[in-house]
């Protein structure tokens, strides 16, 4: 590697995944599989082209990474738990008890891990979801909430924070209301849990209205089961439909798609298509929690990645918990969920093509610009010591920022 003079810099033998290259024939490079290959050239601090090389590829350049569904104020929380695992409902009820221990300190702490844990594995921008109680609707807002706040002030990663309360909180409308407007003034995303709730339908109207009276964003935990009967997906689509809604629906887990007819699957998955609902499959946690009541060993609770990208709906995958009564291990690590991803949802290779879920496609869903490889800013790119998309998602590796490190690659 050597430097061309002041302002251009060669780095030689890179590896680009094609799927995060807006423009391949202006970028160049000799294609590999599924990457582009050269000598990639840096002027201003712009990654410009790939230009031909005579060095075998041994470095992968990629975008930041975004994790659109977190729970930092529930992370690493599971070992001070007497919980030995059940269904969601026993970790709902074991995450509730703890709640006892939610300290501005405590809450400091552990969600402190979780960003650095974020930052570790090359991710600029995350959402995390915040418990909203009732008493923090009509009162001042959880502790969590502020403190996850400051966090993101004093971090170089953009955290997105989402309050998540119950759907039936938005079938008073006064609430819902007195809900939404403080999501505005917080800069927050309105999210809820919708499952079975008997005022599932009016919530869901009311929530929409309520985005759209204060222009904010929508995020729902939805139909977090397999088993028959749950319809929240489908009335948010719906809603989404006869409301014209122009802003983004993100919605998260989608277990009970796994459990239905094909027939009824496509219905659902044409309208989350027509109405552009975003959905996050969350590996880690749903095959841990999902298929546990009897008979049903063999239904495991993933949303089916594969159909519904084939049925035009942009797909993208989380963490969602880590170290808590809903999924007892892991890391925030996106690279990680999409390796898991793999093996659980199917996706076969070439593996640069389901990058965007957790990479341009992950970023766009939470409402930020993506972030492609071509034109980017060095301090936005990471680099993998990887010589195929195979290795890079087959060996437990951490990310380098480019910028830190530019220099002296082509000194």
């Amino acid at each position: 590697m050597r430097q061309i003079d002041q302002d251009i810099l060669r780095v030689r033998g890179v590896l680009v995944p094609a799927s995060v290259v807006t423009d391949k024939t202006k970028f160049g490079g000799t294609p590999q599989r599924d990457c582009l290959t050269g000598d990639m050239i840096v002027r201003d601090g712009k990654a410009i082209c790939l230009e031909p090389s005579s060095t075998e590829p041994a470095i992968m350049v990629l975008p930041l990474l975004a994790e659109p569904h977190v729970h930092l104020d529930k992370c690493h929380t599971v070992n001070r738990m007497e919980f030995k695992g059940g269904d969601l409902a026993a970790a709902i009820a074991a995450q509730r008890e703890d709640k006892g221990f939610w300290t501005a300190a405590d809450l400091r702490a552990r969600a402190s891990i979780g960003v650095s844990e974020l930052m570790a594995s090359g991710c600029g921008a995350v959402r995390t979801h915040v418990d909203w109680g009732p008493e923090s609707i009509a009162g001042p807002a959880p502790a969590a909430w502020e403190v996850i706040g400051e966090l993101a002030g004093e971090t170089g990663i953009h955290v997105q924070r989402a309050a998540l309360s119950g759907i039936e909180v938005f079938a008073d409308r006064k609430t819902a209301n007195s809900y939404a407007r403080k999501m505005h003034g917080a800069d927050g995303v309105l999210g809820s849990f919708v499952y079975n709730q008997n005022e599932r339908r009016e919530g869901i109207r009311n929530a929409f209205k309520m985005a759209d009276k204060y222009s904010l964003a929508l995020d729902f935990h939805v139909d977090e089961g397999t088993c028959m009967g749950l319809d929240g997906l489908e009335m948010i689509a719906d809603e989404a439909i006869s409301s014209r809604h122009q802003g983004p629906v993100l919605c998260s887990h989608a277990c009970s798609l796994s459990a239905m007819s094909s027939d009824a699957r496509a219905r659902i998955c044409d309208k989350l298509a027509r109405a552009n609902i975003y959905v996050a499959v969350l590996p880690a946690t749903n095959l841990y929690l999902q298929g546990r009541q009897k008979g049903s060993e063999n239904v495991r609770g993933l949303a089916p990645v594969k159909e519904m990208r084939e049925a035009g709906i942009k797909v993208v995958l989380g963490t969602d918990n880590v170290c808590d009564a809903f999924c007892p291990i892991g890391r925030h690590d996106p690279l990680g969920t999409l390796s898991l991803a793999v093996v659980a949802a199917r996706l076969d290779p070439p593996f640069g093509e389901h990058l965007p879920m957790i990479a341009t496609d992950a970023r766009r869903v939470i409402g930020l610009d993506p972030l492609y490889v071509d034109g980017a800013n060095v301090e936005n790119l990471i680099l993998y010591k990887a010589n195929s998309t195979t290795d890079l998602l087959s060996r437990c590796r951490k990310p380098e920022n480019l910028n830190d490190h530019l220099h002296e690659m082509c000194a």
